[in-house]
């Protein structure tokens, strides 16, 4: 497939996009830019969210996993859908009562400065590294199968990449973001509707045909039942719930837009409905994971030992024009989607939560322009991050900073768990300490042989040996998932406890 072509598809792409923040962003102001002026169509809201939701790594990830994992990916979204049924009914009508712009305004209001400030770090930290992840693994993407054709390097065309999303986001914020996502949502579905249509034409199979090809395959088994392994029902399905509340529910990025429907019925409609079609679309994905798989065995074509490379692979090598250029499109808007909107809530968050600027005693204009350097300048560290993913060029060690950072979702759990359902004050100034600790304890928990490997090994050839002999008995061979999350929150939980105020 000619790279030329690519970076033309691309190039119109965006060049949508710019003409749609053109047209949101005229005359926006600082309501414009944090909320939408309060007017957003839930319907727009619900449907922009679906690509929010999903980056460019779940595009490419999600299929290709399903020879290893199966659909055992669909427990984990049957305990999002509960996940999001619990935030419509607890979390947004909380945030609409208290008229929220940083949904940590809420931890200033009930314990103090020094645990919305944290709240809002960890959400900073964690959207950035993850930000920064997702669009280095999918901009990897491009340049191996169009940039390195051109001799363009990475940092260059990721330059590039970061500096249109914060042209087309750099005056509307999320009055232009509802209406970007939403066409990014529409391109996104087609690209996984046609990929199916493509694969499925190419097996020579009808509707009827490809429905059972995917049901009758060996990789279309749903739920697992091993209490000892990962994929277990009930950790992927409570896991699945508590991810969406605190990734979704408790995270500015996910919220912002939410809360810039015009009432609170609609921003519940917007998660309702949105709850449902998201599970529908993880449905297609697994589908086009399972007639991957049946394409590739058909065609002798060998699996790539990484996965992730599946679905790139045979759309950009295999499948012809159509479907490579469906690939792109559909790659590009799960991609970008997911990080623009973090530009904006990024953005948000600083301002407000550490900032305070809103509160200030400024001008129109001067708040604006700050506005405008937080948000330049956050596009500037993406870039930063992202180059040095580049630098390290380590899988492993990427991978571990992104979980790091997907650690700091417990204490967020823990906090808004405590406001809620307890009355109790806290000593304001002990809570960062305590949500330092909390995540620290479960990643010492989550890898507990590995650590205490390297450490006998440093320590003692002869505990080494018997550590490794003995490490698949550690709580009988139980592998931690993402029950972990839960864990996190409840050490918090009680850890706020213990520095409640007695009084």
């Amino acid at each position: 497939m000619s790279p030329t072509l690519i970076i033309s598809c691309i190039a119109g792409y965006f060049s949508v996009l710019l003409l749609i923040a053109w047209w949101t962003s005229r005359n926006a102001d600082s309501k414009g830019y944090f909320l939408g002026n309060k007017s957003s169509p839930w319907y727009a809201v619900a449907f922009g969210m679906i690509s929010d939701s999903l980056s460019g790594v779940t595009f490419i990830s999600v299929p290709g996993a399903v020879g290893a994992s199966n659909f055992s990916y669909l427990q984990l979204v049957l305990g999002y859908v509960v996940g999001y049924y619990v935030i419509g009914s607890v979390l947004l009508p909380l945030y609409y009562r208290l008229n929220l712009t940083s949904i940590y305004t809420y931890l200033l209001q009930r314990f103090g400065a020094y645990s919305q400030k944290t709240g809002s770090f960890f959400f900073l930290l964690s959207r950035t590294l993850g930000a920064a992840g997702r669009l280095f693994l999918a901009a990897g993407v491009i340049q191996l199968f169009v940039f390195d054709h051109f001799g363009v390097p990475f940092w260059l065309s990721v330059s590039v990449i970061i500096i249109l999303m914060l042209v087309y986001t750099y005056k509307g914020g999320i009055k232009t973001l509802v209406w970007t996502d939403t066409f990014q949502s529409a391109f996104l579905l087609l690209g996984v509707v046609l990929s199916i249509a493509a694969i499925s034409s190419e097996l020579n199979l009808s509707f009827a045909g490809m429905t059972e090809t995917v049901a009758n395959s060996t990789y279309s088994k749903v739920f697992f039942w091993d209490w000892q392994a990962k994929s277990f029902f009930p950790k992927q399905f409570f896991g699945g719930m508590f991810i969406a509340i605190v990734m979704t529910g408790l995270d500015q990025n996910m919220m912002q837009k939410n809360l810039s429907c015009k009432s609170l019925g609609d921003a519940q409609k917007n998660i309702y409905w949105f709850s449902i079609v998201m599970a529908i679309v993880n449905v297609f994905f697994l589908s086009l994971g399972a007639l991957l798989y049946a394409y590739s065995e058909s065609k002798g074509i060998a699996i790539p030992a990484k996965t992730d490379n599946l679905f790139p692979m045979l759309a950009l090598q295999h499948l012809g024009t159509f479907a490579g250029l469906v690939f792109i499109i559909g790659l590009t808007a799960a991609t970008f989607s997911s990080a623009d909107s973090v530009l904006t809530t990024l953005t948000t968050s600083f301002y407000i939560d550490f900032l305070d600027a809103e509160n200030k005693d400024y001008s129109e204009k001067k708040k604006t322009t700050i506005r405008h350097i937080v948000h330049i300048s956050f596009a500037v560290i993406l870039l930063l991050v992202i180059l040095v993913f580049k630098a390290m060029n380590n899988a492993a060690i990427i991978d571990t900073v992104l979980m790091l950072a997907g650690y700091t979702y417990g204490p967020l759990l823990g906090m808004f768990a405590f406001g809620l359902f307890s009355k109790q004050k806290v000593n304001d100034k002990l809570v960062p300490l305590v949500c330092v600790l909390a995540p620290a304890i479960c990643y010492a928990l989550g890898n507990f042989v590995f650590l205490f490997n390297e450490l006998s090994c440093s320590v003692s050839p002869l505990c080494c040996y018997f550590i490794r002999l003995t490490s698949n008995d550690w709580l009988g061979g139980y592998q931690f998932g993402n029950e972990l999350l839960l864990l996190n929150g409840t050490l918090t939980y009680l850890g706020l406890w213990v520095i409640r105020k007695k009084n």
